[in-house]
């Protein structure tokens, strides 16, 4: 098994010998996208090349995420690119199919790609690392079919690995907690509503103003289970009546709080993906 050094290592060849060409590198401004950005523009200004950062401003994630990609991408040093997609209705994802984030990605990506054949680019990089290749994560297939290129699963980086590196590389997101897309906060079969999602949104930033880290509200119809990392439970329950008029406050008839703790993609639960897409998801 390769040391988190040797991954690292392994990390750099990989974007050197990627960054010989002017590479394009799909961002969202999270910590994996951060980092490969980061580490793109490393080595492209090595070998005289350009990066640039392209930014799907989706509705279907919170709207504060364009802010920190403009934020990240001028401390990598990449030029940013903005392109607005409307993927509820384009991806056929409106009733959140259980393929949704297959359908999604390629829809997605089909678009960045189109941006950057048009700026002459063959090669897009995007932030899977190892971890997401032990989980429900349909999106990858799509990711595969499109020839998009993966180096921090390349080099077997898990996500606290990742997060240790952006550290080291002083990325301002190293500590950010995920942001994943709105949809996963209804369960699959549910008309999706951007209404729905942005209602979503305000609820989760008003219980991380508390001091919450990760933070999910998974809805079904007129009740909200709360999901909080385990030992921030008490939290909740300190809050409770504040938490419970606000969420109330929203819309919500009863709220929950998940006696379980946060779990990312709990909603795949019901799911048992078939081991041969699970398989091949491994092949890079």
């Amino acid at each position: 098994m390769k040391s988190y050094r040797d991954k690292v290592e392994v990390l750099k060849r990989i974007m050197e010998s990627y960054a010989l060409e002017d590479v394009a590198v799909a961002f969202s401004g999270g910590v994996d996208s951060s980092l490969l950005l980061k580490m793109a523009c490393d080595a492209a200004e090595k070998a005289g090349r350009k990066v640039y950062g392209i930014f799907l401003h989706t509705m279907l994630h919170p709207l504060g995420d364009a802010e920190n990609a403009g934020r990240a991408a001028q401390e990598a040093g990449a030029e940013l690119i903005v392109l607005k997609v409307d993927e509820l209705e384009a991806a056929g994802i409106e009733d959140n199919p259980v393929d949704r984030c297959y359908r999604c990605k390629k829809y997605l990506f089909r678009e960045l790609r189109k941006k950057a054949e048009d700026l002459g680019i063959r090669r897009i990089l995007e932030g899977t690392n190892e971890d997401d290749l032990h989980v429900y994560r349909p999106g990858i297939k799509a990711v595969r079919e499109l020839g998009i290129l993966s180096p921090l699963a390349e080099a077997g980086l898990t996500k606290k690995e990742v997060r240790s590196l952006a550290k080291e590389y002083r990325i301002s997101v190293s500590g950010r907690a995920s942001s994943p897309c709105l949809a996963t906060r209804f369960p699959y079969g549910t008309r999706l509503s951007y209404e729905d999602m942005r209602r979503v949104e305000k609820g989760e930033i008003h219980l991380k103003k508390l001091g919450l880290y990760n933070v999910r509200l998974r809805v079904y119809k007129e009740t909200v289970r709360i999901e909080v990392d385990s030992d921030a439970l008490l939290t909740v329950l300190h809050f409770r009546e504040e938490i419970t008029a606000y969420l109330k406050m929203l819309g919500y008839t009863y709220v929950t709080l998940d006696l379980e703790g946060f779990r990312s993609g709990s909603m795949d639960e019901v799911l048992i993906p078939p081991q041969t897409e699970a398989s091949s998801l491994r092949c890079l």
